[in-house]
C-alpha cells in the first residue's frame, strides 16, 4: 500500500548529469570532494498494512457531516462558525505565509537582474579630477545542476501543502466544537426543564407530607426530609443555570462574537435523534482522507526534499553573470556607448569545517523524526476511530437499560407512595425511590447528550476537508506534489 513511499528522493544518481559520458568529469569532482558523502535511504513506512475497522459499512458519509442531524439551527451556527471563528482565521493566515514562503523559493528558478547606477570623483593631482557616471543592468544566474534548488522549491511546496490540510483539520475540528457545546447547551437546558418540574414535583409531596404532620399522620423527620430534597433540587438548578452561562459564553466565542452577547435564542429546543452510523470505509480511506494525517505525511515529504536539498549542497554549483552598463564623465553623454560582459564561476566547496556534513545529518535526523510523527498519526487516527465506535455501541445499551430502571424506579416509587399514604411503608422508602426516579431522568439526558457527542467524534476522526472553506488559494495553486504522493503511497 505504502511501496513508493519507500523511494528515497534523495538519490543523486537519478539525475541525467549522471546518465551523461560528457558529465563524467563533473561526477568525479563532485566524489573527490572532502565534503561529499552518499545520502541515507529512508526507513520503511510504518503501518503499512492495517486490519479493517470494526464496524465500516453505514450510510454515506457527506462532507457536511452535521447537516445529519436535521438540524438548520444547528447549520446556521456552524456555517457562522466557519465564516467567522477568529482560531481558524489565524490558520488561514498562517496558509497565506506559507504560500508566500513558497513562491519566494520558486523565483530562484530565475535569473536576477539589478539596476545599478553610480557616479564617483577621482582627484589624480591637485589640479586634475576625473569624474564618472555610469547606469547599467546586472544579472546573475545559478545553473541548478543537481536539482537542489528544485529539491527546495518541493520542499517548500509541501511544506504549503502540509498548512494547507492544518486549515482544513481545524476546519474539521471547529465544526465538531460548535456541534458539542450546541448540544450541551441543548441538554443543559433541558436538564433545566426537568429541574423545574421535579421541583414541582418535590414541592407537592411536600405539601402532603406536612399536611400529614399536621394531622399527627407523619413525623417531624419526613417533612425535614423532604424539605431538604426540595433545597437539594433547587441547589441543581443553580449549578445547571451557571453551567448554561458558561456554554452561552463558549458558543459566543467559536462563533466569533463577544461572549458578553445573548445567543440563547439560537439553541435548539431539543436534543436531535442520532442518525444511522456513517460509512467509515477502510484504513487506507481513512489515511488519504483525514486532514492531519495528509498533514503528517506532506511534512515527512518536505523533511525528505530538505535532506536532498542539503546533500546536493555538497556538490560543486556554476553562477553565471552579465552586466550591460553606460559610462560617462557626465549625464549628458550617457547612452552613446555601453559596456557588457559576460562571466561564469564555477564554486566546489573543499573545506568549510563540516558545516555541509552537518546540515545533512541535521535534515537526516529532521526527516526521522517526521516519520515518527506521521507514524503516530496514523495510529492517533486509527484509534479515534475505533474508540469513538465502541464508545457509542456501549452508550446505546447504556441508555437502554437505563430507561428500564426508569420504567422499574418509577413503579416502585408510586406502589411505596400508595403504600405510605395508607400507612403501610416508611417516608424513607419513598423518599429513596422518589430521588432514584429523578436522578435516573437527569441521567437519561447526560446519557443521551454523550452519545450525541460518541459520534461527533466519530464524524470528526473519518471527516476529511471542507472544500466549501474560504481559502486564500486552492488546492492545485498550493502544489500538486503531495496529491501525487499522498495517491501514489496508497
Amino acid at each position: 500500500m505504502y511501496s513508493s513511499m519507500k523511494r528515497s528522493r534523495i538519490d543523486i544518481e537519478r539525475s541525467p548529469l549522471f546518465r551523461r559520458p560528457a558529465n563524467d568529469a563533473a561526477l568525479m569532482l563532485a566524489c573527490l570532494l572532502p565534503a561529499c558523502a552518499a545520502p541515507q535511504s529512508r526507513e520503511p513506512m510504518p503501518f503499512q498494512t492495517a486490519p479493517a475497522f470494526s464496524v465500516a459499512q453505514g450510510v454515506e458519509r457527506a462532507e457536511r457531516w452535521w447537516e445529519d442531524f436535521n438540524d438548520d439551527r444547528l447549520s446556521d451556527h456552524v456555517e457562522r462558525g466557519l465564516r467567522s471563528n477568529l482560531t481558524l482565521r489565524t490558520a488561514y493566515e498562517r496558509l497565506s505565509e506559507a504560500l508566500t514562503v513558497a513562491r519566494q523559493e520558486e523565483s530562484l528558478k530565475f535569473p536576477t537582474v539589478d539596476g545599478v547606477a553610480g557616479g564617483s570623483v577621482r582627484r589624480e593631482s591637485s589640479m586634475d579630477e576625473l569624474r564618472e557616471v555610469s547606469i547599467g543592468l546586472e544579472a546573475a544566474y545559478e545553473l541548478d545542476l543537481w536539482g537542489r534548488i528544485r529539491s527546495g522549491i518541493e520542499a517548500r511546496q509541501l511544506e504549503a501543502g502540509a498548512t494547507l490540510e492544518d486549515y482544513q483539520a481545524a476546519a474539521v475540528s471547529l465544526s465538531a466544537e460548535i456541534t458539542r457545546v450546541l448540544y450541551r447547551l441543548t441538554e443543559a437546558t433541558a436538564q433545566l426543564k426537568l429541574l423545574d418540574s421535579q421541583l414541582q414535583t418535590n414541592r407537592n409531596v411536600l405539601t402532603v407530607i406536612e399536611e400529614r404532620f399536621a394531622i399527627g399522620q407523619s413525623g417531624s423527620a419526613d417533612v425535614l426530609r423532604q424539605r431538604q430534597l426540595v433545597e437539594a433540587t433547587l441547589e441543581q438548578s443553580v449549578v445547571t443555570r451557571a453551567s448554561i452561562e458558561v456554554l452561552e459564553h463558549q458558543l459566543a466565542v467559536l462563533l466569533g462574537m463577544p461572549p458578553q452577547g445573548d445567543v440563547a435564542a439560537e439553541r435548539p429546543g431539543a436534543l436531535p435523534d442520532v442518525p444511522s452510523i456513517p460509512e467509515v470505509g477502510l484504513p487506507s480511506d481513512l489515511l488519504r482522507r483525514r486532514p492531519d494525517v495528509r498533514a503528517a505525511f506532506l511534512r515527512l515529504e518536505a523533511a525528505d526534499a530538505d535532506v536532498a536539498a542539503a546533500v546536493r549542497d555538497q556538490y560543486p554549483s556554476i553562477s553565471l553573470g552579465a552586466s550591460l552598463a553606460t559610462v560617462a564623465e557626465s549625464p549628458s553623454g550617457l547612452f552613446s556607448s555601453w559596456l557588457t560582459s559576460v562571466s561564469g564561476q564555477l564554486l566546489a566547496p573543499i573545506v568549510d569545517g563540516g558545516r555541509r556534513r552537518q546540515e545533512v545529518r541535521r535534515t537526516e535526523a529532521v526527516r526521522r523524526q517526521r516519520l515518527a510523527e506521521y507514524g503516530d498519526a496514523v495510529l492517533v487516527a486509527f484509534q479515534d476511530v475505533e474508540d469513538a465506535l465502541a464508545q457509542e455501541r456501549h452508550q446505546v445499551t447504556r441508555i437502554a437499560s437505563l430507561e428500564r430502571q426508569r420504567e422499574l424506579v418509577t413503579s416502585t416509587y408510586r406502589e411505596l407512595r400508595n403504600q405510605y399514604l395508607n400507612g403501610a411503608a416508611d417516608f424513607i422508602d419513598v423518599l429513596v425511590a422518589l430521588r432514584d426516579q429523578q436522578e435516573i431522568e437527569r441521567s437519561i439526558l447526560a446519557a443521551r447528550l454523550l452519545r450525541i457527542e460518541y459520534r461527533i467524534a466519530l464524524h470528526r476522526a473519518i471527516a476529511g476537508g471542507l472544500s466549501h472553506l474560504a481559502m486564500p488559494i486552492s488546492r492545485e495553486d498550493v502544489t500538486d506534489v503531495g496529491d501525487e504522493r499522498l495517491k501514489g503511497s496508497q
